[in-house]
């Protein structure tokens, strides 16, 4: 019984990490509620979705080893010159779209969801700070799980990361399409707005980067 509880106590640990680690604002969090403010639950959940589609990726470069590819500084530097284009074309089109943004704009169809579950994905997977939390955070948890556990367990510590970070997606999603329903036109603009300057903001910190990673080559 004491082994069991100890496996659970584990096992919730993982997804307390994978809710901690998603929990602080970044550009998944300032698109999703972008696209919350805009189309609902459905738009926001797609954004995060797609992120945690890169994030499954990277684990799985990780696990492979190949993510020590990703340390080169050329492939740096390009990283963050993506994820900076990625993340100041998407907070513009963000800033553009606030003035227009109106209490009753549909949800969304299937290419709107496309749509979010690509601009979460390119946005995580262009996120050179994402690399560096799954090589060095769930790198040093692969590390100990290879040590100390069967694969099985592996696997399933890494699932309980995942479902911290969607379910983190979730209730981000289900609060802002919760929310959205009591604000008013003006308010919603300016969430659209304050989100745009958000992911410009993260987009011009990557830029500085990859000027700084220049810089020393």
């Amino acid at each position: 019984m004491r082994k069991e509880e100890t496996s659970i106590s584990i096992l919730l640990g993982y997804v307390f990490l994978g809710l901690t680690l998603s929990a602080p604002m970044g550009p998944i969090n300032a698109a999703q509620l972008d696209k919350g403010v805009r189309g609902g639950f459905m738009p926001a959940w797609f954004v995060g979705l797609g992120a945690i589609a890169a994030d499954i990726l990277y684990m799985l470069l990780v696990y492979f080893g190949v993510v020590h590819l990703l340390e080169l500084p050329f492939v740096r530097v390009f990283l963050w010159l993506f994820g900076c284009f990625v993340l100041v074309y998407t907070g513009v089109e963000s800033m553009k779209n606030a003035g227009s943004l109106a209490l009753n704009e549909t949800r969304g169809g299937h290419s709107e969801l496309s749509k979010s579950f690509v601009q979460g994905f390119l946005m995580s997977l262009f996120n050179p700070l994402s690399i560096m939390f799954w090589l060095g955070i769930y790198g040093s948890v692969l590390a100990k799980a290879v040590n100390d556990s069967p694969l099985d367990q592996m696997l399933i510590y890494s699932g309980a990361i995942i479902f911290g970070v969607l379910l983190w997606d979730l209730c981000m999603a289900t609060a802002v399409s919760f929310f959205r329903k009591y604000l008013t036109s003006v308010v919603l603009r300016a969430i659209g707005l304050i989100s745009g300057v958000s992911l410009i903001g993260f987009g011009i910190y990557f830029g500085v980067k990859a000027v700084q990673v220049l810089l020393v080559l």
